[in-house]
């Protein structure tokens, strides 16, 4: 019963590191990079279709994204999904591919990215918290039902907190790297 427990709390926790992750690789550092455009979702054929799924990428120097749609009859739409991003990069149509120049991050941008980081780290760091909170729950009841004895139950409460505690740590540690990575000049 309570292995049952902390095993699913241990995924949820990982899912919350793995989501983190992704979170952060949307977030723009200095270089180009074509995952900043997982979150981007295009109106194709009037459905919400990632941009990855639409178009291939190419990086062909640090401050460039090549974007060749595979059907040009999306570009409009495209061209439209990536100006209403949150990423702050000004795509320019040639009729067969979009090409977005990133301009150089400014102090204060790179501010801004530093406190969106640290509240997306936030955000997952109370993913975890809530995993660890609903797995408290089950093991508490297993105790009160009789199901597990006391000292069961006050085990597996150690060894969560000893997940939850590994968890935060690893957020913590990629909202460091994220930082450190942003504010390099």
């Amino acid at each position: 019963m309570t292995e049952e427990t902390l095993l699913e709390a241990d995924e949820l926790m990982q899912r919350a590191v793995d989501a983190t992750s992704e979170d952060f690789a949307t977030v723009r550092t200095g270089r180009a990079n074509p995952s900043l455009y997982s979150k981007v979702l295009v109106d194709y054929y009037g459905a919400p279709t990632p941009l990855q799924q639409l178009a291939s990428f190419t990086t062909p120097d640090a401050r460039t994204i090549l974007i060749t749609p595979y059907d040009v009859s999306a570009m409009r739409e495209i061209e439209k999904a990536l100006s209403d991003s949150e990423i702050g990069a000004n795509p320019s149509n040639d009729g067969k591919q979009i090409r977005i120049t990133m301009p150089d991050l400014t102090e204060e941008r790179r501010r801004e990215y530093v406190k969106l980081v640290k509240s997306k780290g936030e955000d997952h760091k109370v993913s975890v918290r809530n995993a660890r909170r609903k797995a408290k729950d089950a093991i508490d009841k297993a105790v009160k039902d009789g199901e597990i004895g006391e000292d069961d139950g006050d085990r597996a409460l150690k060894e969560l907190d000893g997940l939850t505690r590994q968890y935060t740590e690893r957020i913590d540690e990629m909202i460091k790297r994220k930082e450190a990575e942003l504010l390099e000049v």
